[in-house]
């Protein structure tokens, strides 16, 4: 795996670490009825946007190592395919190989 396309999956590893932690505290007080504010789980470490979405919708994309959720228009063409777009967000899936094993070996819940 190239240079770049390591740093875009541990971005987006820490990106996804953030909103699991916003999942957990919707879950502890019983926001899980109302829509999440997450960070955008792009590759690039400045980006400040942010995705809306249901729990639900949260949970769907957390069932596969390989989903991240992003703003509109961030995904990284070389390692991801978008599989999902949204008016909020799209879901982009990693590619096989390298970009797939290292966002299932950073994955929170397996």
């Amino acid at each position: 795996m190239d240079e770049r396309a390591k740093r875009v999956g541990l971005n987006e590893a820490v990106f996804r670490e953030v909103n699991e932690r916003i999942g957990e505290l919707a879950q502890t007080f019983a926001l899980t009825e109302h829509p999440l504010d997450l960070v955008c789980e792009c590759g690039d470490a400045t980006c400040t946007q942010q995705v809306r979405m249901t729990y639900a919708e949260y949970e769907r994309v957390r069932d596969d190592p390989r989903l991240f959720a992003i703003y509109p228009g961030h995904e990284a063409p070389d390692v991801e395919d978008v599989v999902e777009r949204q008016d909020d967000f799209d879901i982009v899936r990693k590619r096989e190989g390298d970009p797939a094993r290292l966002a299932e070996s950073t994955d929170p819940r397996s």
